[in-house]
């Protein structure tokens, strides 16, 4: 389905990928992994035509489904891509037309690579709905993107890849805004998808799912393919160093994940409340009846299937929505509802990781300038020229290399850009710090390094958390409670090691089986 050899970009003059080989035959699920910015995304959006502007490849060999595709026209890959080729970019929640609905959205591959009348492509859409876990009606309801959440955006975008039947897929980071419930329903799509004789590229910073599910895999580091092979073997007995780095980062996450043991001492007062908060869209419940404490030096998990509610939650803490009823308060003062205007003297104490942060950076500003207005507090240009080592510092605290600096947040990848967030998140000592999905674009070693500096910050400063994720491991090590919301209802909440080892709940329980189950890939 694909074979390249001697795959190079270059961006700007600099060399960014190194002489790639790669094959996907029919029927295989191929893998390639490897730390963020090591040149994954830029590989498979090469060999789709979907390099970024300014950018220059080569190959030896670039054959998709035994066809030349060096030098193709942008005409040419447009009648390829959809109908032999299926792509899931990765980041799902700025992909989709917000104009548009979503199943037209879907339809789309069928409406301009095939014959099929309007009739069976809604049925089409329907059935492609319903595989990846999603109401078939939205196929003809209108519904819009802006009504869904991250993970229903992802599942979308998976139906809008595979509807057409294409002979590849490739799928970059397919379940990172997946609870594991619906990550192993999509898996299992797409598997579908493999059964039918199409081949699969993943993208993926999870080996868990690689072990589960994928074939063979590539490793790349620097640009460059150092390891490769059965998945199995590979992971089993590593080579190279940077595929030892990531397989010991994955099983030192999962060692670690054993949950904190609170210290002595009463407990303290609560810095965030939130009581009977409920919020509706369009007349459809999102979040019903839920309240939250968070104490300052303590972490409270907020987990759930896709579409529970709990970034509504998040965004209601954060004062970014408004309940329809219930409110919020900040060390006891009323915080939501208010208008912005009053709450705005104490905006820094209150800092947000959000599950898309790359839509929430100016695209005309440079790395530095976002963290300068971060320390600054807005006021940037004022302190511009005493902001250089600071702005330096916060990148080194997230691991990024202060070079990054000029950079524009576009030209990062997935990864950089989630800890640019935090490092924005960070800036300003906040006392409380909201973080809706902090880790899921994170390869092993960056997430188990971030997830180190979050534990960090909360023991030396006594900064209070909400951790809302789908991925228990980081959950459950990070977090003292855990709340379960299920269909806009806490159903399950008591300190995290109960909660995950032992739920009570049926909800709860099923998303802890989910996640056994899509390491294991069943």
């Amino acid at each position: 389905m694909l074979d390249v050899r001697g795959l190079a970009v270059s961006i700007d003059g600099a060399t960014v990928v190194h002489g790639v080989d790669l094959h996907v035959d029919a029927g295989e699920c191929v893998a390639l992994v490897g730390a963020s910015g090591s040149g994954k995304t830029v590989t498979a959006r090469a060999v789709l035509g979907l390099s970024a502007a300014g950018a220059a490849v080569t190959a030896d060999r670039l054959d998709l489904v035994g066809s030349d595709v060096r030098g193709l026209a942008e005409r040419r890959w447009r009648r390829l891509r959809g109908s032999t080729v299926g792509y899931v970019g990765q980041e799902a929640l700025g992909a989709l037309d917000p104009l548009r609905p979503v199943g037209r959205e879907v339809a789309d591959a069928l409406r301009l690579h095939t014959d099929l009348r309007a009739a069976g492509r809604v049925d089409a859409v329907r059935a492609a709905l319903a595989g990846v876990g999603l109401d078939p009606a939205m196929a003809t309801d209108g519904r819009r993107s802006g009504t869904l959440s991250g993970g229903m955006r992802q599942r979308a975008l998976i139906a809008a890849a595979t509807v057409a039947s294409p002979a590849l897929v490739v799928a970059d980071e397919p379940t990172t805004a997946l609870d594991a419930a619906v990550a192993v329903t999509v898996m299992e799509q797409l598997r579908a998808v493999q059964d039918r004789g199409a081949g699969l590229l993943v993208i993926t910073h999870d080996l868990g799912l690689v072990a589960g599910w994928a074939d063979r895999v590539l490793v790349v580091d620097e640009g460059t393919v150092v390891e490769h092979g059965p998945v199995a073997e590979v992971f089993a007995a590593p080579q190279h160093p940077a595929t030892a780095a990531l397989v010991r980062a994955a099983r030192a996450d999962t060692r670690r994940a054993v949950g904190r043991v609170p210290g002595p001492g009463a407990p303290s007062a609560p810095l965030v409340e939130g009581s009977g908060l409920t919020r509706s869209f369009d007349g459809v419940p999102a979040v019903q009846d839920v309240s939250i404490t968070v104490r300052p030096g303590r972490v409270t998990g907020v987990i759930g299937a896709s579409g529970s509610g709990k970034t509504t939650v998040a965004r209601m803490l954060l004062g970014l929505e408004t309940p329809d009823a219930g409110t919020v308060t900040l060390d006891g003062d009323p915080w939501v509802p208010l208008p912005e205007r009053e709450r705005r003297a104490r905006r820094h104490r209150v800092a947000a990781v959000v599950q898309d942060p790359g839509a929430t950076f100016d695209e005309r500003w440079s790395v530095g300038r976002v963290l300068a207005d971060a320390l600054s507090r807005g006021q940037e240009r004022r302190a511009r020229g005493g902001l250089a080592d600071p702005v330096d510092a916060a990148l080194r605290q997230v691991g990024l290399d202060p070079d990054l600096r000029s950079r524009a947040p576009r030209t990062l990848s997935g990864g950089q850009r989630q800890r640019l967030a935090i490092a924005r998140a960070l800036a300003t000592s906040p006392e409380v710090v909201v973080l809706d999905e902090p880790v899921t674009a994170l390869d092993a070693t960056v997430q188990d390094a971030v997830l180190t500096l979050l534990e960090r910050l909360r023991d030396e400063t006594g900064v209070a958390m909400v951790f809302v994720s789908h991925d228990l491991r980081a959950v459950r090590r990070m977090a003292d409670e855990v709340l379960v919301v299920d269909d806009g209802r806490v159903v399950e909440r008591g300190p995290a090691e109960r909660v995950l080892g032992a739920p009570e709940h049926p909800a709860t329980a099923r998303l802890v089986d989910a996640a056994a189950r899509l390491a294991r890939g069943a």
